[in-house]
């Protein structure tokens, strides 16, 4: 049991001194994380930050098996704008953003935007039945097992709450976050600054 809260503690130390060295991290996020880490999840507050286009980091390359049975691959969207929602189906948040973020989504449709969720702890069926009770249309990437796509952005713009949403741009590099619930008017900002440039 020692061993289990040792490493418990470590994990929580190390989030914290990676948020820290993120530059994105502030003493609010940090209180935070230490009140929600009971619930299973770090709810963001819905600070946002966009990246201009010189400052942004390498394009960031993921896929993965969706909840459908499919596999999702951001190099079969090249030159579309791409929005990533990292999620689970029992966080509170990402219930209250999942109607608005399909409206987006639809709204988007036929504008060159792939909206794909990274579900980062459940299996297909509860991926599923949450697409089905929300009318969620676009896929979502399971990534509980090897956490690769949340590997593929570590060295990036990781997600450091959940729900998170990114906006990369037309060459796969992050242009914008959202730490927590999304705002649908300004997620729909970014992603037409994403769709101009």
């Amino acid at each position: 049991m020692k061993t289990r809260k040792r490493a418990v503690a470590i994990t929580a130390l190390g989030l914290a001194a990676a948020l820290t060295l993120s530059g994105c991290a502030n003493d609010e996020f940090a209180q935070q994380y230490a009140a929600d880490a009971d619930q299973g999840y770090v709810s963001g507050d819905g600070s946002w930050e966009v990246f201009p286009a010189d400052q942004r980091d390498a394009p960031v390359e993921f896929s993965g098996p969706t909840e459908s049975g499919d596999t999702f691959s951001s190099s079969d969207y090249e030159g579309d704008v791409i929005v990533v929602n990292f999620w689970y189906a029992a966080c509170p948040p990402c219930r209250i953003e999942a109607e608005d973020l399909q409206a987006t989504s639809a709204e988007y449709a036929d504008d060159g935007v792939q909206f794909v969720g990274v579900n980062v702890y459940d299996q297909a069926a509860t991926a599923q039945s949450f697409a089905d009770e929300f009318g969620i249309t676009y896929p979502s990437i399971l990534d509980v097992e090897g956490a690769e796509v949340r590997l593929a952005f570590a060295d990036n713009v990781s997600p450091q709450a959940i729900p998170s949403t990114l906006v990369l741009d037309r060459t796969g590099a992050v242009a914008a976050v959202i730490r927590g619930v999304a705002d649908p008017s300004v997620l729909s900002s970014m992603i037409d600054d994403a769709l101009a440039e």
